[in-house]
């Protein structure tokens, strides 16, 4: 029998439905939650996620600070625009679309950004709370996978869970968040990456496999022991002439031989996609509340 596909879409759509309740209190209150976004240069796939999270905020009602500079534009004067965010006080978090160009430089940018507006949760100072279990703001797509997990009905505690990948974007804090004493996680985790000796020996281990490699058909079914949940983070472009634009997307799962032995699994799209955004907007409205005391 099929795995039971996890409607990432869906999952979305449902905590932005309960964010707009929550946003449409605030404003009862004379609170609107703002995100100042800032995008540099002109790549196609930054513009084209920015503009999703422009409609997202409007869709929930969230006010949406939006800075699109040229791809010339110096570090001085992104760190200038950045500074000015934090010390306004519409704007409760704070974006700047990655990559950034050459001569800019990302950890410089970053480390600038008010650990009280980083929505994103890249500061080292919210990322060095998520490891020691303190409340604060969670990377948006780790934060999506626990949420699918956690509203699919997927038991965490005492599963065994192997995470390929180890970004600090997923693989490394899916990971922490995923073995933190507390509920939806208490997993036991194991984290493989380009080094790791037959992934495939610890994948037919694990009650749950979180694909975050960036490489198509990395887990196939092989790999997958009966039941297991899959979560594919994967987003790939592969060459298919029947297709008028030329390609697919595709996870780093193989979706159709995968599915006939997982219990549930994300399709790509439509899967973990959603729920980053979706997060962001999460933890912009959080900033509010705390902002205002609310927390």
């Amino acid at each position: 029998m099929s795995a039971k596909i996890i409607d990432g879409k869906q999952i979305a759509a449902d905590i932005r439905e309960e964010l707009k309740t929550t946003v449409a209190g605030l404003k009862e209150k004379g609170i609107v939650p703002g995100l100042g976004v800032i995008l540099v240069g002109a790549d196609p796939a930054s513009q084209s996620y920015v503009t999703a999270k422009e409609r997202a905020c409007e869709n929930i009602g969230i006010y949406s600070d939006d800075n699109r500079l040229s791809a010339e534009t110096s570090q001085e004067e992104l760190l200038a625009l950045v500074d000015k965010m934090n010390n306004d006080p519409k704007i409760n978090g704070i974006l700047v679309q990655l990559p950034l160009p050459k001569q800019i430089d990302e950890a410089t940018v970053l480390l600038a950004i008010d650990p009280e507006k980083d929505v994103d949760g890249f500061h080292p100072m919210n990322v060095g709370k998520m490891m020691v279990g303190e409340d604060t703001f969670l990377p948006c797509t780790p934060h999506g996978i626990v949420q699918m997990l956690a509203r699919s009905g997927v038991e965490t505690s005492g599963a065994h869970v192997v995470v390929i990948g180890r970004s600090n974007i997923v693989g490394k804090p899916v990971a922490n968040m995923l073995l933190q004493k507390k509920e939806g996680a208490n997993a036991t985790v194991t984290l493989c990456h380009t080094r790791t000796k037959d992934v495939g020996h610890f994948t037919r281990q694990a009650d749950i496999i979180i694909a975050a490699s960036g490489w198509p058909n990395t887990v196939t079914a092989d790999m997958v022991k009966e039941g297991a949940v899959v979560i594919d983070v994967g987003v790939n472009r592969v060459d298919d002439p029947s297709r008028e634009r030329g390609y697919r997307l595709v996870g780093d799962v193989d979706f159709d031989a995968v599915k006939e032995k997982a219990s549930m699994i994300t399709p790509v799209p439509g899967g973990v996609g959603p729920m980053t955004i979706t997060m962001l907007l999460y933890n912009t409205v959080e900033s509010a509340k705390r902002a205002n005391g609310m927390d």
